[in-house]
């Protein structure tokens, strides 16, 4: 059965599964990285906690970006109406995307960092020894030629084809993320400017730009599978990225507030951060308004949970647990803490990957062939949703908890103790940790066997109404 309305869509499959496979590494290391946490020597020398360290956070942003990617190639094609301007330059990107990121994993475990950062040509430009900007300098390169690639490939489609809402924000979003990743080569001596070309990149990133690709994957979705009018979604979606550029830019203030900035950047950080849950709340009752509007029962329904868990992971994830700690005379004693380690955790969770594997859930049937995958695959899938998401949850838990005693023992206590005594006191909560990250693996792997499981494909019976809304197996062609 034919599908794809347009074939270049194809492409977005090579992204898809490069980006799941390196999400299993993502998983996999962030688990050591828990374990050196209870186990001080585990894996040392082979992979001390430094490189992990970088290897988990860096892989995170290389998959994510990776979704992104294969996401628009999906998208914009089917919006724009036309075939995508080159696919074969869409593969070549893919290739030397990956083989840049294996390159730099590969020079993270195996060879000191300080060596890399001279064999890579640091002296001539000092981009180096930043968190989650670690990568060297050619890798840098490389990521601003693959992405000026890409955008390239995306707007010229977008150019020759119909422009819809959803598709012009996407590509203000995707262009938004090009340009900010830029000041990543900007590393001055200087350590509160040094912070503050930083957070242009971290923070307008993941509180900026990449809410508009987060809402305009999500409103696609929510349109292919209720069928709500067009012109309804496009107004909550302008609505909701007014309300996360507003708070987003003015919100980056939450972290200039105890780096050598004016003191009136608490003031702004405070009120502008505290009004960030506003456009994540504003998605959770977008998304289940959308789905209680439906005015067709679309056969993918796990694509439709993971819409809905996007939204609400992500006001809890991003909005309620940003917001624990996000007024200044709260986060001078959280910050650095596991309290913001568990906002970090749940906000990119409930944002980013959950907005990808939506996608990815809703669109790769159709690159198999099929408008839905079987009953029996999708409840595996669903499964796998909530492990992944409990498995999510224990986790935050327990390091909000250790977070809470961490600041009570180390920051707020009469007698405080010091950084690595405070540690100590924390192994219960972080034992609990491995163990959620443990079902969130088992989670992964569940997703990724439901993709191996066979059965009838399923159509929809029913295009509008309440009566007869049902999915069944479709007919042998």
């Amino acid at each position: 059965m034919k599908t794809l309305k347009y074939q270049s869509q194809a492409v977005a499959k090579l992204y898809f599964i490069g980006a799941l496979a390196l999400f299993v590494g993502q998983i996999v290391f962030g688990l050591c990285l828990g374990l050196q946490y209870v186990i001080g020597d585990f894996a040392f020398p082979y992979i001390p906690f430094n490189q992990a360290r970088m290897v988990h956070t860096n892989l995170l942003i290389v998959w994510l970006l990776m979704g992104f990617m294969g996401s628009a190639y999906y998208l914009v094609p089917e919006e724009a109406e036309t075939e995508l301007h080159s696919p074969k330059l869409a593969i070549a990107l893919f290739w030397i995307f990956l083989i840049a990121g294996a390159l730099t994993v590969a020079g993270y475990l195996l060879v000191p960092y300080a060596e890399l950062a001279r064999l890579t040509g640091n002296d001539l430009l000092q981009t180096m020894g930043r968190e989650f900007l670690e990568q060297p300098l050619p890798t840098k390169v490389g990521i601003v030629i693959v992405a000026l690639g890409f955008l390239y490939n995306i707007t010229m489609t977008l150019l020759k084809g119909r422009k819809t809402s959803i598709s012009l924000v996407l590509l203000m979003g995707l262009w938004g993320l090009a340009i900010f990743f830029l000041f990543s080569f900007v590393n001055p001596h200087n350590l509160v400017r040094d912070k503050l070309y930083w957070w242009f990149v971290v923070h307008l990133w993941v509180e900026g730009v990449w809410e508009l690709i987060l809402g305009a994957l999500l409103a696609f979705v929510l349109i292919k599978t209720t069928g709500v009018d067009r012109e309804v979604i496009d107004k909550w979606l302008y609505v909701i990225i007014a309300f996360a550029l507003m708070t987003g830019i003015l919100g980056t203030g939450h972290h200039f507030y105890f780096i050598g900035l004016p003191g009136y950047w608490q003031w702004i950080g405070s009120i502008f951060s505290a009004m960030e849950p506003i456009p994540f709340f504003m998605m959770t009752v977008f998304a289940f308004n959308m789905v209680q509007r439906r005015r067709r029962e679309h056969p993918n329904q796990a694509a439709v949970l993971w819409a809905v868990g996007t939204s609400v992971m992500g006001f809890l994830g991003a909005g309620l647990w940003g917001f624990i700690h996000t007024l200044s005379a709260v986060n001078y004693y959280t910050h650095g803490t596991q309290i913001t380690a568990a906002h970090g955790h749940l906000a990119f969770y409930g944002a980013y990957v959950l907005v990808v594997i939506t996608m990815i859930s809703y669109a790769m049937p159709t690159l198999r062939g099929r408008l839905a995958n079987s009953q029996k695959a999708q409840s595996v899938e669903m499964w796998s949703f909530w492990i992944m998401t409990i498995g999510m949850g224990v986790m935050v838990l327990a390091l909000t908890g250790a977070g809470i005693l961490q600041v009570w023992l180390q920051r707020l206590s009469s007698t405080p103790l010091s950084y690595m005594a405070t540690q100590d006191q924390l192994g219960f909560f972080y034992w609990i940790r491995i163990g959620g990250g443990v079902m969130f693996l088992i989670g992964l792997l569940t997703y990724l066997a439901s993709f191996f499981i066979g059965g009838e494909p399923v159509r929809e019976l029913s295009t509008a109404g309440g009566a007869g809304r049902q999915a069944v197996p479709a007919q042998r062609a």
